[in-house]
C-alpha cells in the first residue's frame, strides 16, 4: 500500500510508530515527578529522546523547533511540573515520594515527544514548523507560560499556541473543544484581619479577628451573588485559613487564603473590588482592621474560532468525537500565550477509558491510561495541522 500523502494521516502513521517509545517515556515520567522550577531530571529525559536539539528557556523549560523553514511555526505545549501530592496508585511506575504527576502532564509530554518525532521524520511535507514546548511550572507561581510569553518565546514568534488536556469528566473518545473562553481567569487573594488579643474569658476586652474573618468569609460569598450576573460563570474560594495558637486565647490577627474566577475582565476587576470592600468594611464593624493581598494570576483562556472549527472538522480522521460543549471555571496558564498569538486548548476524555478509575484531576488516586498518550498525541496533532492551515492567522 503506498503511503499517504497526507499530512493528519502522515503523522498519525508516525505517532503510531513512536508509541512504544512514549509509553516507556511516559513510565519514567511519572516514576520521577518533580515540583515547579525544579524539572531538571524531567527536562533531560525529554531533551534525551527529542529528533533534534533543544534550547532552554525559562529556568528547566525546553523548546525544540521542527522543520528548517522559514516560516512562522506553530507552538504545542505540554507541562513539565508535578504536584506537591502523595501517590496512592498501584502502579508498578508510580512516583514513592512527595510528589506526583496528579494531573497529566507525564500524558501531555510524552504524547509531544511522540509527536514530535514523528513531525520530524516528514521533513519538508509539514505545512508550518512544529515548535515543541516543554513549559516549566505550569501548577505554581511565577508561571513559567507567562516568563515564556514575555520572553522566552521571542525569537520564535508563533503563529498559533495550541495544546491538550486530559480531562476526567469527558467521555473516552471524545475531545473537549469549543471557541470563545473555556476557562477562567484566576487570581490569588490574601486576607489579613488584626484585631486586639485578649483571654477567651473575657472578649470585651480585645477584638476578635476571627469571629470577623468568618463573617467576612460568609459575606464574600453571599456578596459574589449580588455583585456578578448570574450568567456570567465566577467562583470564589477561601481554601486557607490561619489563626491563633490557644483554645483560649482571642488572637492578634487571622489570615485567610482564596481565588477569584471570572470568565469577564470587567467581572475579574469587580470580584476584586468586592473583596476589598467587604473586608474593610466587615473588619471596621467588628473593630478590627481589614488588609487584602492580590496576586494577579492567569487571564481567562479563549480558543481562536479559526483553529476550533478547522480542528472539528478533522476529529473524525483520527477516531475522535466532539464532546458536548465544554467549559469550566478552572484555570491554564496558557492563557498567557495568548499575548503572542491565537490560542486553541482542547480537553481529551477519559471516562470510560481501558482500565480507567475515574477520580478528579489533582487526586492522588487519578492513574491515567497508556492508551491516552496515543489519544492526546493525535489531538495535538489535529490542532497543529489546524492552526497551520487556518486562515489568516497573524504571523507571530
Amino acid at each position: 500500500m503506498p503511503r499517504s500523502t497526507d499530512p493528519l494521516a502522515q503523522l498519525l502513521e508516525g505517532i503510531a510508530r513512536e508509541l512504544p517509545r512514549a509509553v516507556e517515556l511516559r513510565h519514567r515520567l511519572h516514576a520521577e515527578p518533580e515540583l515547579a522550577h525544579a524539572e531538571t531530571k524531567s527536562a533531560a529525559s525529554i531533551a534525551a529522546e527529542l529528533p533534534v536539539s533543544s534550547t532552554t528557556v525559562a529556568g528547566t523549560g525546553l523548546v525544540a523547533l521542527i522543520s528548517d523553514s522559514a516560516a512562522a511555526p506553530v507552538a504545542v505545549r505540554a507541562e513539565l511540573d508535578g504536584l506537591p501530592i502523595r501517590e496512592r496508585t498501584s502502579s508498578p511506575f508510580s512516583a514513592r515520594g512527595e510528589a506526583m504527576h496528579a494531573c497529566g502532564h507525564d500524558v501531555h509530554m510524552a504524547a509531544l515527544v511522540a509527536l514530535s518525532r514523528a513531525a520530524h521524520a516528514l521533513a519538508d511535507a509539514l505545512p508550518a514548523p512544529l515548535l515543541a514546548i516543554f513549559q516549566p511550572s505550569e501548577e505554581a507561581y511565577p508561571s513559567g507560560a507567562e516568563a515564556l510569553a514575555r520572553g522566552g518565546l521571542a525569537d520564535f514568534a508563533p503563529r498559533a499556541v495550541v495544546g491538550a488536556h486530559v480531562h476526567p469528566e469527558l467521555p473516552w473518545g471524545t475531545v473537549g473543544l469549543d471557541a470563545g473562553v473555556v476557562n477562567a481567569s484566576c487570581d490569588l487573594i490574601e486576607i489579613v484581619i488584626e484585631g486586639e488579643p485578649t483571654h477567651g474569658a473575657y472578649p470585651h476586652h480585645g477584638r476578635d479577628p476571627v469571629l470577623a474573618l468568618a463573617e467576612v468569609v460568609v459575606s464574600l460569598h453571599a456578596q459574589l451573588s449580588r455583585r456578578i450576573d448570574p450568567l456570567h460563570p465566577a467562583v470564589l474560594t477561601i481554601g486557607e485559613l490561619q489563626a491563633g495558637s490557644a483554645e483560649n486565647v482571642i488572637p492578634a490577627e487571622a489570615r485567610a487564603r482564596g481565588a477569584l474566577r471570572a470568565y469577564r475582565p470587567e467581572d475579574r476587576r469587580a470580584l476584586a473590588e468586592m473583596v476589598e470592600q467587604v473586608v474593610a468594611g466587615v473588619a471596621a464593624a467588628y473593630g478590627c482592621r481589614g488588609a487584602v493581598a492580590l496576586a494577579g494570576g492567569e487571564p481567562a483562556l479563549c480558543n481562536d474560532a479559526q483553529i476550533v472549527a478547522r480542528a472539528r472538522a478533522l476529529l473524525s480522521e483520527a477516531g475522535l468525537d466532539a464532546a458536548p460543549r465544554w467549559r469550566s471555571c478552572g484555570s491554564d496558564d496558557f492563557a498567557f500565550f495568548g499575548e503572542l498569538a491565537p490560542l486553541a486548548m482542547s480537553f481529551v476524555g477519559l471516562d470510560g477509558a481501558p482500565g480507567f478509575k475515574r477520580r478528579p484531576l489533582h487526586h492522588p488516586e487519578l492513574l491515567i491510561p497508556d492508551e491516552a498518550i496515543a489519544a492526546v498525541a493525535r489531538v495535538q496533532a489535529i490542532l497543529f495541522l489546524a492552526a497551520a492551515e487556518a486562515d489568516a492567522l497573524p504571523a507571530g
